[in-house]
């Protein structure tokens, strides 16, 4: 629709304005003077100063005797044509500042500063005005829990261990990090997780910054099917009818790739075609990983992990906000991690930029015992919406398939997950020891040394004798 914002509409504008103080002050947050024709930009100025000094407006003889214009006072302006003035001074001041924006970026360009264009254009299309006021929070306690639980509420991550330790799983609108070294598994969670989803129905789309679209998807056809990756190629006539089978009775899974580079920008451009020619909407974002992307438009060196990371993570987070849906991604843990069998803020990677932005932080451990006996471990670095802060989960894994499980309850129970510890580490952990008893510390009369020294002493002499007897060298123990 074709806008006139002739001299006459925005002199009504300020005639309206002028005659309802409570709309010009809803309004002031977007006045802007400069916006205005030429011959009514000294009375927009003078009436905004005024405003602001006095905490009033002035009168209409006021400005047309200091600004040399003929403003004149409306009959009578009901709330209905208050609502369209709103209406109106909002797409105006959004189209003029766009316009402004598109003229001031053609020496831009000249310049090659397309980061700067980009910058004005999008300040300029995100003006509004504030009609949301927020949650009356005594008003409708019952309503606002429904709405909460239908539209935001937790959606399970397919392992109640997890789930039980975020209050139910993770919700819409929020960023969801797994933090792991290299090598640690970030990529299978990844999957894991969307395989989770798309079986419960959802609508998952999975990009991959790092793998390609064929290896992801292979991953995916053994979680999905139970074909062991390497017999995929083997039995791909099964795989072909299981994974087709399950696909009609559950949600999409759309896996792309993307080099690494990309922005938030180019990830909401890809989301909105996506929409577009498939016909529905996403409603869980994987991304692997936070690391490869870059921000928008500010330029950072790449030695500054801490400013970039900053940048990248408030524009996910926004993004996930803007969709209102599940979004997940991965962190690397940084070289201070590879000892540690405990995490904490201090072993993420660019540091405590994405920490403070994101909801929920979770570390993925293992090592080469714990994948042995088929074992991840979960360690809740951050949770904003629940008290899991420090807890620990272990999950199943299965080397064949790759797919990831809650362990058995028993198993949980035994492990100590559910008590914040975990007997994996523990193991890692506890040092050999010799305990004594009182009975063990006497000093020996002989030699004035502890009777369990003297006893590992004689044990090491029987021990040397029993070797010199089948002809070993006593030197070499």
């Amino acid at each position: 629709m074709n806008k006139n914002y002739d001299y006459e509409v925005q002199k009504l504008y300020l005639e309206m304005m002028l005659a309802d103080a409570e709309t010009f002050v809803r309004c002031q947050g977007i006045f802007d003077s400069n916006l205005f024709d030429r011959k009514l930009q000294e009375a927009a100025e003078f009436v905004n100063e005024y405003a602001k000094q006095y905490s009033t407006l002035p009168d209409y003889e006021m400005v047309n005797a200091t600004c040399r214009t003929d403003l004149r006072a409306p009959e009578s302006v009901n709330e209905g044509q208050l609502e369209w003035l709103m209406d109106e001074f909002e797409q105006f001041t959004r189209h003029k500042s766009l316009e402004q924006a598109i003229l001031k970026g053609a020496d831009l360009l000249e310049k090659g500063d397309y980061g700067q264009v980009e910058a004005l254009v999008k300040e300029a299309v995100q003006i509004g005005l504030a009609r949301d006021m927020g949650t009356d929070y005594f008003a409708d306690p019952r309503g606002r829990l429904m709405g909460l639980k239908d539209k935001n509420g937790q959606i399970s991550t397919g392992w109640s261990a997890l789930d039980n330790k975020l209050f139910g799983g993770m919700n819409r609108g929020e960023l969801n990090i797994f933090a792991g070294g290299s090598g640690a598994g970030k990529s299978l969670f990844l999957a894991n997780l969307g395989v989770n989803w798309a079986l419960e129905g959802l609508n998952v789309v999975y990009l991959t910054l790092e793998l390609s679209e064929p290896l992801v998807s292979m991953r995916v056809d053994s979680m999905v099917t139970g074909v062991t990756t390497r017999n995929i190629f083997k039995e791909m006539d099964d795989v072909e009818m299981k994974v087709k089978m399950i696909g009609k009775k559950s949600g999409a899974m759309q896996v792309k790739y993307m080099p690494s580079g990309k922005t938030a920008n180019d990830i909401r451009s890809y989301l909105k075609e996506y929409e577009i020619q498939m016909g529905r909407k996403v409603d869980v974002l994987l991304v692997d990983y936070l690391d490869l992307l870059m921000p928008i438009s500010k330029r950072v060196s790449p030695a500054d992990l801490f400013i970039k990371d900053k940048y990248v993570s408030e524009e996910l987070r926004n993004l996930a906000m803007e969709l209102q849906c599940v979004f997940v991604t991965a962190a690397q843990l940084n070289r201070g991690a590879v000892e540690e069998v405990e995490f904490d803020h201090s072993h993420i990677s660019g540091g405590l930029s994405k920490i403070q932005t994101a909801d929920n932080v979770i570390g993925i451990f293992t090592s080469r015992a714990m994948r042995e006996r088929g074992r991840y471990q979960l360690q809740l670095m951050k949770t904003r919406s629940s008290s899991g802060v420090g807890q620990k989960i272990d999950l199943e894994f299965n080397i064949d398939t790759l797919r990831i499980t809650d362990c058995d309850e028993d198993d949980q129970e035994s492990n100590g997950a559910n008590r914040g510890s975990s007997s994996v580490i523990d193991s890692i952990k506890r040092k050999t020891q010799i305990t004594t008893t009182d009975e063990d510390r006497p000093e020996d009369p002989n030699d004035g040394k502890p009777a369990s020294k003297v006893r590992a002493k004689v044990e090491s002499t029987k021990l040397r004798e029993i070797l010199a007897g089948m002809g070993g060298d006593e030197d070499e123990i």
